[in-house]
């Protein structure tokens, strides 16, 4: 069917191509194909050029002759064939040539009564000839070498009963799997009913084995109904398994019961979305609702570097994003960004806006170096949203945000800048990260310490986040977040120049690289006491060489710092309401040093011919979390560490687990069932053992001697 429906397609597709070439004046004639494969009765193509006074000759040839050129007489040979040949005029310049056999393709046999079948399964194998003649002159030919295979016709009419098996994991198969013909005997197949006496005495001793032949299983062993009475062993009646035999795993013995209906198959219409459910109060990754029971949405990014207008925001999780736009018009005015929202505490936020203008317009807008022909002007255009949610417990108290408008000139590459700051009720000025442990997708916490007031004050432990050109200079930075390893970098140019003065450009990318982390303390919890330094670790710092210092070679500076890594030690601490509370137990920051060398290439830009050409070498920076639990494994005892036979981990054998059901291994039930079980177990075994052969003869010997 696929076949068919390609064949129709480029049938109707060469037709329009040949009507949009007649409507041209071709002077020459010519076949479109040339060449053509038939293993079919019916055969076209297309005669495309100057139509006039054309007329078609066909011709038997041999497979010598069938070498694309066109014979002297061609168009004078007329020959008998088996092929009926039709024109029809497609456009002005354009015909259809069909070729269809006019014979039978029946296969010959002693009850057929066809005159003109075949005799044998290759009914006809010849190459044919179609010539375009003008005044008995070729102008074009076609070539059709044919290889058409007789049609084999059943004896009987065709039948539109067909077996239908049915899915085995929701109906049983069946008694005879191989019977595969209704109504009819199939061959090797000796459990099929329609099979006779006589035809399955032909095949007797060559049965289909297995399952499938429906050969079934014996009785298993250990069924009940398998042994009698009189050779069973003690153990049998205790210990046997009573089974109906129609549950068996072999193919054809499945258990005659309760069906399963299936499941409704996938299908490609779009699934009905229920509405949202807000929650009671909220948690930590959470959406917020309005209260029209609809989430509050900001603009942010994807995970594939799109932006998506009504993303959700999530209860506790900060978060920043840019979206960019291509404006050739003035934007719609914005939206009334003064909503009502859930606060989760069974009371409503009003959401106060707050406007300011923007003064430095570098940030949202890009350079283009497009000339603009019709500029205009466009006022008050929202290019940042800063949202700043106050919380306290399971709710929100108080919800700002900023809008920074701007006037701009379109068309221009727009970058609207988003963000949303959860700040807790208690610390109006700081935002903090949990209440008390650290939150996850938080930031990190961290001070600097005041000699003079001895108090701590607030310092970012930053990362990369590079901006559009991958530059350090015109890259931004953000928070480390906790719970969460990143890695993110730049680029920062060198030349000839600056590999003559390594010193120098050691300590730049090292002061590039301080500038990220510029604290020294970092809390704890995650709502710190910037007066109080019991709440705060010092953050140590160390330097991993990773190469020699090789200060004479041209255009290669070694010991460049150019990784900051920050491994952060974190672990549990007590819990609240039964949430388990994480803390920082400590921070390491370590310089990674590589070696910089100024490649030479070989084209026309090269850094080593031009002191002053720049390239670009990369500086990362990246943060681990390790998680360090601080209840830590008894430790071992003398007997378990000299003992090690008795150690179940280290051992085949483990002598502990000899009466697994009845010790604390065995976690599968509680224990007092378990040792309920495993009593009344050894029970049956001491009965089993009194009233087994052995006490059976000694009664009959003890009464004997009596006697």
């Amino acid at each position: 069917m696929a076949l068919l429906l390609s064949s129709h397609v480029v049938f109707h597709f060469l037709c329009i191509i040949i009507m949009l070439l007649s409507d041209g004046t071709i002077c020459n004639v010519v076949f479109q194909p040339a060449f053509i494969l038939a293993s079919g009765p019916r055969v076209s193509s297309f005669l495309v050029g100057n139509l006039s006074g054309i007329s078609f000759s066909l011709s038997v040839v041999s497979s010598s002759n069938a070498t694309g050129s066109i014979p002297s007489s061609s168009c004078r040979l007329v020959s008998q064939t088996h092929w009926n040949l039709s024109n029809e005029l497609i456009g002005k310049n354009a015909m259809l040539v069909r070729l269809s056999l006019n014979r039978s393709l029946q296969l010959c046999g002693n009850e057929t009564s066809v005159p003109d079948c075949c005799l044998e399964p290759l009914c006809l194998q010849e190459t044919l000839l179609v010539s375009a003649c003008m005044d008995e002159t070729p102008k074009a030919s076609l070539i059709i070498q044919t290889q058409i295979y007789a049609q084999i016709v059943p004896n009987k009419p065709p039948s539109e009963n067909k077996t239908i098996i049915p899915n085995q994991v929701f109906e049983p198969l069946g008694r005879c799997p191989c019977d595969v013909s209704p109504g009819q005997c199939d061959i090797h197949c000796c459990c099929d009913q329609d099979c006779t006496q006589e035809v399955l005495g032909l095949f007797a001793t060559q049965c289909l084995p297995g399952p499938f032949g429906g050969s079934f299983s014996p009785v298993p062993e250990y069924q009940c109904s398998a042994q009698s009475s009189e050779n069973d062993p003690d153990w049998f009646p205790f210990l046997c398994v009573t089974s109906p035999l129609d549950n068996n795993p072999f193919l054809g013995l499945f258990y005659n019961g309760g069906t399963v209906s299936p499941k409704p198959s996938p299908s490609f219409q779009a699934l009905q979305m229920t509405a949202p459910v807000p929650p009671i109060n909220y948690r930590q990754g959470d959406p917020i609702f309005t209260t029209e029971d609809q989430y509050v949405t900001i603009p942010q990014n994807s995970g594939l570097g799109q932006c998506a207008e009504n993303a959700p925001v999530a209860f506790l999780e900060n978060f920043e994003s840019q979206c960019v736009r291509s404006l050739q018009s003035c934007p719609a005015p914005p939206d009334d960004l003064r909503v009502d929202i859930k606060d989760g505490l069974g009371g409503i936020v009003t959401v106060t806006v707050m406007d300011e203008m923007a003064d430095d317009l570098r940030l949202f807008l890009a350079n283009s170096c497009e000339p603009i022909s019709a500029p205009q002007e466009c006022g008050n255009v929202v290019v940042a949203l800063r949202y700043t949610l106050y919380w306290r417990e399971n709710g929100l108290t108080e919800i700002t945000v900023t809008r920074t408008s701007a006037n701009i000139t379109v068309p221009v590459s727009l970058t609207r800048r988003y963000s949303a700051v959860f700040v807790h009720a208690n610390e109006t000025s700081q935002s903090n990260s949990g209440s008390p442990g650290y939150q996850v997708k938080t930031p990190v916490i961290g001070g600097i310490l005041v000699s003079d007031t001895e108090d701590i004050l607030r310092a970012q432990i930053n990362l990369w986040q590079p901006g559009g050109d991958g530059l350090c200079s015109s890259a931004e930075v953000r928070p480390a977040l906790f719970g969460i390893n990143s890695t993110s970098g730049c680029m920062i140019p060198a030349s000839l120049l600056n590999m003559k003065q390594c010193s120098q450009l050691r300590e730049t990318v090292h002061g590039v690289l301080a500038g990220l982390v510029p604290a020294t303390l970092v809390s704890t919890t995650g709502t710190p006491n910037f007066s109080n330094l019991s709440d705060w670790v010092n953050i140590t710092t160390s330097v991993q060489n990773s190469s020699q210092p090789a200060e004479n070679s041209t255009g290669e500076c070694s010991a460049v710092p150019t990784h900051l890594r920050i491994h952060v030690w974190s672990g549990i601490m007590g819990s609240v309401q039964g949430v388990p509370q994480t803390f920082i137990q400590a921070v390491e920051i370590s310089l990674i040093e590589t070696t910089w060398r100024i490649d030479c290439g070989m084209g026309r830009v090269n850094p080593c011919l031009n002191p002053e050409l720049m390239q670009n070498f990369p500086v990362t920076s990246s943060v681990t979390f390790t998680d360090n639990p601080l209840i830590k494994q008894p430790p071992r005892s003398r007997f378990s560490i000299n003992f090690t036979e008795f150690d179940c981990d280290r051992n085949d054998v483990c002598w502990p687990e000899l009466a697994f059901p009845l010790t604390r291994y065995y976690t599968g039930e509680p224990y007092s069932q378990a040792l309920a079980k495993g009593l009344i177990l050894v029970f049956f075994f001491i009965a089993a053992s009194v009233l087994g052969t052995p006490w059976r003869q000694i009664r009959q010997a003890w009464n004997s001697a009596s006697l």
